[in-house]
């Protein structure tokens, strides 16, 4: 079960995540774990994924040290004991 980390920029959104920096739930590919982290902190994937569930433009994230490849369908491996870490890209001037 992977430990989901998130961005305090999305966490402040959802009071059930206010005050925890990481939240663990069940999931083998980068999709399975948004679709479980949603069903445990309802309205979360919105934020993530877009209506077809590709990964929104100003959203990162990361499997271990390594940035998601698939964006679209998000099917990267999540491996056992590696975490996730989930990022609003930053962007303007």
């Amino acid at each position: 079960m992977p430990e989901v980390r998130i961005v305090p920029q999305l966490r402040r959104f959802f009071p059930a995540l206010a005050e925890t920096p990481s939240v663990t739930v069940d999931g083998e590919t980068v999709a399975e774990v948004v679709r479980a982290l949603d069903a445990r902190v309802p309205g979360l994937a919105g934020y993530v994924v877009d209506e077809r569930g590709a990964l929104r433009v100003h959203v990162n994230i990361f499997v271990g040290d390594a940035m998601v490849i698939d964006r679209r369908g998000l099917s990267d491996r999540v491996p056992a004991g590696v975490g996730v870490f989930i990022a609003q890209a930053l962007s303007g001037g």
